[in-house]
């Protein structure tokens, strides 16, 4: 689930996480930590829910489409939809290729409009993760990205962005303890930032970016 974190060209390597805005919107490096810690009881959580239910939901047979819906319902913004769902296309791409006989792969990969933590999901389900260790690797990749793209839009000294994702890991634990046991899509957390769904909005029309979210 490596293929998953901000390393990978069709993870979140080509994102931020929303910091690239939120730098652009007057966020310091010193306010970094505490973007991340407010996206772990945001946005990490509505994804990780997600992720958590769709794992439920392939893994039983059970229909994909009202999860989406709830996932796309607790995302408010159009841009950050988009960038989830191109990023879905690629995971999906690369899962399909790592394990062709995967049926939850390509149950994913054949259904319009999936979001990112459903691929996770598909992925998870397809080498055997468990719930609480794929809710955890959301809240992990997240925390990642954000420290990754860090080095590249803020003067920054690369033993304190890792110190960041050191020290938020019991909050990407305790995040992912909170939505490790749903299993219907009316229990996925409705957590969004409205802040963060502005400053998308507005990169999404943004001439001058190093990232599409």
């Amino acid at each position: 689930m490596l293929l998953g974190d901000a390393r990978l060209p069709v993870a979140g390597h080509t994102q931020s996480a929303g910091l690239e805005p939120a730098v652009q919107g007057g966020l310091t490096v010193g306010e970094v930590p505490l973007y991340i810690s407010a996206r772990l009881s945001t946005a990490v959580r509505v994804e990780a829910g997600t992720a958590v239910v769709a794992l439920h939901h392939l893994t039983r047979g059970l229909p994909l489409e009202p999860v989406v819906s709830a996932w796309a319902a607790r995302t408010p913004s159009p841009a950050l939809r988009r960038t989830s769902r191109t990023q879905a296309r690629a995971l999906n791409r690369l899962a399909g290729r790592l394990w062709p006989d995967a049926e939850p792969v390509a149950r994913a990969a054949a259904m319009p409009g999936v979001p990112r933590p459903v691929a996770s999901a598909a992925t998870a389900a397809a080498v055997g993760l468990d719930a609480p260790s794929l809710a955890r690797l959301i809240g992990y990749d997240d925390v990642q990205t954000v420290a990754s793209a860090a080095l590249k839009l803020l003067p920054l000294d690369p033993a304190v962005a890792t110190g960041w994702v050191h020290d938020a890991l019991p909050a990407v634990a305790a995040a992912a303890e909170s939505v490790a046991r749903l299993t219907c899509p009316a229990e996925i957390p409705a957590t969004a930032g409205p802040q963060t769904e502005s400053w998308a909005e507005t990169h999404a029309h943004s001439t001058r970016r190093l990232f599409s979210a």
